[in-house]
């Protein structure tokens, strides 16, 4: 046999050479855990000697424990969404070790209430649903089909405060011997999904009909009516419940998501206008968000009074007081600014002690955390992955802006909790959460056309709607 015959058969010349396969980047990923670790340990010892001239005693079980949790999270990513985006775990591992750092900072100036073994015990409950989404979820378009029991199931969660106490002037808390809850946490991400799943299924009408109204198509009523009714029974009971933070974020995302499904900027010049008529009329009538208000207009009246500063005012002094290199962990006085410290007012801690080239590194992982979510929504190729990708990535976008607003008194104080950095159980097992169902719809995204098969899921890339048909084989010549 010649050389010739027993090579391999040619390509045909009309078949184009396959595509090299994406890198996974998962040895990226896990260099940038280590970092991430290191990073949260260094902080940790930071606070220790800074505030009791010795390392805390806890180092080895805090360090040991955060590096178990990122590696869990990490072999999860590995073996059922290799091609995830390798920035988000080790973001989201960070964001929730600096939060542990300086909640224990925190607890040193209140011996009396010590949060920082209830935060880590959440995180570890939020690690361990990030795994199991990863690991469980294979499809994250099977959470399509249960649009409307998402809906409902968030109406309860957001219900089911107002049978308990006010909190702080506010009905968000389920507590129960001595166990605490905030549903409104884990709302957010359902009606993400049924906003998600109700646009993706009618955008094409909420983009073509309706009536024109100046330069802006409104979409038939019976079309855009029950996401409509959904959101305004959301948000008409959350302000019943006094919590107006979690009610902008509803309507933010609601108008973010419109937007994304129909492509016309105009619905969001009439969002904005809508939000600042309520927040007028609420802020008029409700008598908890009118003294919100005050203080955001007046933060110095306390001192002009001669009661003192106020929890605004202390922030602005925190911020002012931290200037550009800020004056080290553990070496501020954010005691000073009350009992919201550890929760709406932690950011306030950072801007003092790291000062303004610390919120600036703070800002850009929340920005880098959103960018993946966005471009994850850009590289899918199925509506409902790509709208529900833009939902979960606006959530932290818009809870950053809105605290950080409030803190720094640009806008009025809503009470909501800094992601991953605050205290609070609910919020940081949500952000896990939605961390996981980013890393799922990225991994689709980036992974190669029948990689979702492969690994029990379905195809990667559906196949178009209108696919032009094949075209017709010639008869084969007849040879004598």
């Amino acid at each position: 046999m010649t050389a010739t015959a027993s090579a391999a058969p040619a390509r045909p010349a009309d078949t184009p050479p396959p595509l090299p396969l994406p890198p996974k980047r998962r040895g990226i990923e896990l260099g940038l855990l280590v970092g991430a670790v290191l990073i949260s340990i260094c902080g940790y010892l930071t606070v220790g000697a800074a505030t009791g001239h010795a390392l805390p005693a806890g180092a080895v079980t805090y360090g040991a424990g955060l590096a178990a949790l990122a590696l869990l999270a990490h072999l999860a990513v590995r073996l059922r969404a290799p091609y995830a985006d390798p920035l988000l775990l080790p973001i989201a591992v960070l964001l929730n070790g600096l939060g542990l750092v300086l909640i224990f900072r925190l607890d040193l100036e209140t011996p009396g209430d010590r949060a920082a073994p209830a935060q880590l015990v959440w995180s570890t409950v939020g690690v361990g649903l990030f795994t199991a989404v990863v690991v469980l979820l294979r499809d994250h378009r099977t959470l399509q089909r249960f649009a409307y029991p998402c809906a409902a199931l968030a109406l309860l969660l957001m219900v089911a405060p107002i049978l308990f106490p006010a909190v702080n002037g506010a009905k968000i808390w389920i507590r129960v011997a001595g166990f605490s809850l905030q549903p409104g946490e884990f709302a957010k991400v359902l009606i993400t999904v049924f906003f998600a799943a109700y646009l993706a299924a009618n955008r094409g009408v909420l983009a073509e009909a309706g009536r024109m109204w100046w330069s802006l198509r409104l979409p038939l009523g019976r079309v855009l009516g029950p996401v409509v009714a959904i959101w305004l029974v959301s948000v008409g009971v959350l302000v019943l419940e006094r919590d107006l933070g979690t009610s902008l974020l509803f309507f933010g995302i609601f108008v973010v998501l419109l937007y994304v499904a129909t492509g016309r900027v105009g619905w969001l010049a009439v969002g904005l206008l809508l939000a600042a008529a309520g927040a007028t009329a609420v802020a008029t009538l409700e008598p908890h968000v009118h003294g919100r208000v005050t203080d955001w207009l007046h933060p110095f009246a306390g001192i002009a009074a001669g009661r003192g500063p106020g929890q605004l005012a202390q922030s602005l002094f925190a911020f002012a007081a931290g200037g550009l290199l800020g004056t080290g962990l553990g070496q501020g006085d954010s005691q000073l600014i009350g009992f919201a410290m550890k929760s709406d007012f932690v950011l306030a801690t950072v801007g003092e002690e790291l000062g303004l080239a610390g919120l600036t590194a703070l800002f850009v992982l929340y920005a880098l955390l959103v960018g993946c979510g966005f471009r994850a929504a850009l590289g899918i190729r199925e509506p409902f992955g790509g709208l529900l990708a833009v939902g979960l990535a606006a959530l932290p976008a818009v809870q950053v802006f809105v605290i950080a607003g409030g803190v720094m008194g640009l806008i009025p104080l809503t009470g909501m909790a800094m992601p991953f950095l605050a205290q609070g159980g609910s919020s940081v097992v949500t952000n896990w959460i939605i961390v996981a169902l980013l890393a799922r719809i990225s991994d689709r995204a980036r992974a190669p056309e029948g990689a979702g098969e492969r690994r029990g899921g379905t195809a990667h890339h559906p196949a178009p709607e209108h696919s032009p048909p094949p075209e017709p084989r010639s008869a084969p010549e007849s040879r004598p």
